[in-house]
């Protein structure tokens, strides 16, 4: 791993570019960071973490955990995060010795490929079997799905667009999906203004807003919202009008909320030309007020570019209800807070968003470049949004656990010796039956009702059923 993660700082720079060149999207800085977060920030987190072996023993309790890798696995390849996504699963990969072939998004292939190629060569050289880690060179969809279905793939992890995920879960195996994204943040009264603006611009230009996990709406309240106007605009934030709004939202979407693939990680002045609108220069992000969530309010959508909705409540209780309406469309994903009120997070917990960040940037807090969360470029759902985990994903994802149990009980006086198995109708039971010298219950047992073939044919079921549940 440690010739992997060489490999990948030497060419973070050029893979970047390379992304950038090739998709158009985000921009190649910080692209670069993005590659050096999915190797170096990644391994230091991962490097002590135990994959092989025992990994768990419990000496009192006489078990013990082992872990063993799964096979051959899937890397589904995102078009907005190429080359970071695909050295962040080769290095997990690798790191719970995995073998993983990749299945590049066609708009980002020859990044892919390369960043594949780079850290292929490197885990090679130092040891690892060839071809441990590969990629589609020619991608469709028709490759992908044959596949996921392939017999020797053991789990699928899917990086992308809603339906790439859904198809996933549907390929017949194992998979770790990843929901949309649609993180409301609320900048809550108690809040320091000018740091939580300064942490949402910072998270939303970050790529271009790339990142699923970055905001897309803001909740302010009404005691506040003058002075957060204020300070958006002071960090380069334009609040567009009702008609500039509605220009950049027929840009922006097509087909209802499907967003448009030529506005993804776009910067302010790319769109605002392109919707034909004027703004300040030095414009970083486009702010469009909203006042429901909806068809009818597109801007209640993700938007994985730099464009803002902007909503406006009385209290945290009409931004709670907000929240979960907005989460609807990206729901168990993630949403973040800006409070120095202890009590507010704590009310937040109920949202339905498996990260809840506070007072950081989503991008950065979800992915864990920002908080204390594991780095990651997958990051889960839970059920809330159809996935298989809610955690942010890690070699401990990829690996199967045997667990090894010594018996610390005699079976044979299991009951005798439990002082809670204590049931007064039970020992009445079996007094009755002592005193009456035979078995409440017989196979030979001619009581009304009853007769020797139902008795046997009901046996006869039993022993069907449980045949059939082994």
């Amino acid at each position: 791993m440690q010739s992997m993660v060489k490999a990948a700082k030497e060419n973070a720079v050029c893979l970047a570019k390379m992304a950038v060149e090739e998709t158009g999207f985000g921009k190649f800085e910080d692209k670069t960071y993005k590659n050096h977060m999915a190797s170096v920030m990644l391994y230091d987190s991962i490097k002590d973490m135990k994959t092989i072996g025992i990994i768990n023993e419990d000496v009192n309790q006489k078990t013990m955990e082992i872990a063993e890798p799964m096979g051959l696995l899937m890397g589904i390849v995102p078009s907005t995060n190429p080359t970071s996504t695909a050295i962040f699963k080769a290095m997990i990969a690798i790191k719970s010795r995995n073998a993983i072939v990749f299945s590049p998004h066609p708009s980002a292939l020859k990044c892919t490929l390369e960043a594949v190629k780079i850290v292929h060569d490197a885990a090679v050289e130092a040891g690892a079997p060839e071809n441990i880690i590969s990629c589609i060179s020619l991608p469709s969809i028709q490759a992908t799905n044959e596949l996921m279905k392939h017999k020797d793939i053991a789990l699928i992890i899917a990086t992308g667009g809603p339906g790439m995920v859904k198809a996933s879960y549907s390929a017949g195996k194992p998979a770790l999906g990843v929901g949309a994204g649609n993180s409301p943040a609320y900048i809550e009264r108690t809040a320091n203004i000018e740091k939580a603006v300064r942490n949402i611009m910072a998270s939303k230009t970050f790529d271009n807003g790339t990142i699923c996990a970055s905001e897309q709406s803001i909740i302010v309240e009404e005691c506040n919202r003058d002075a957060v106007i204020a300070e958006f605009k002071k960090q380069g934030g334009y609040f567009m009008t009702s008609e500039e709004t509605s220009k950049v939202c027929k840009l922006l979407f097509k087909d209802g909320h499907t967003m448009n693939a030529k506005c993804v990680g776009r910067s302010a002045d790319v769109i605002a030309k392109a919707a034909e609108i004027s703004i300040p220069e030095g414009t970083r992000v486009l702010i469009g007020e909203q006042c429901g969530v909806g068809p009818d309010y597109p801007l209640s959508y993700e938007k994985l570019t730099t464009v803002l909705g902007f909503y406006t409540v009385k209290d945290w209780h009409e931004a709670c209800e907000l929240s979960i309406e907005l989460l609807q469309n990206g729901i168990g994903h993630t949403m973040s807070l800006h409070t120095e009120d202890r009590d507010i997070v704590l009310k937040f917990t109920q949202k339905p968003a498996a990260r809840i960040l506070v007072n950081t940037g989503s991008a950065q807090g979800g992915t864990g470049a920002s908080t204390s969360l594991m780095p990651s470029f997958t990051l889960g759902c839970g059920t809330w949004g159809g996935s298989s985990t809610s955690e942010n994903v890690t070699p401990l994802h990829l690996i199967n656990i045997k667990r090894v149990a010594y018996g610390i009980k005699d079976c044979d006086t299991l009951a005798s010796s439990d002082i809670t198995f204590d049931y007064p109708e039970l020992k009445k039971e079996l007094r009755d039956e002592k005193q009456n010298g035979q078995p409440s219950f017989s196979l030979n047992s001619n009581s009304e009702g009853d007769s020797d073939e139902k008795m046997m044919s009901l046996i006869n079921e039993l022993i069907k059923a449980m045949k059939g549940a082994n």
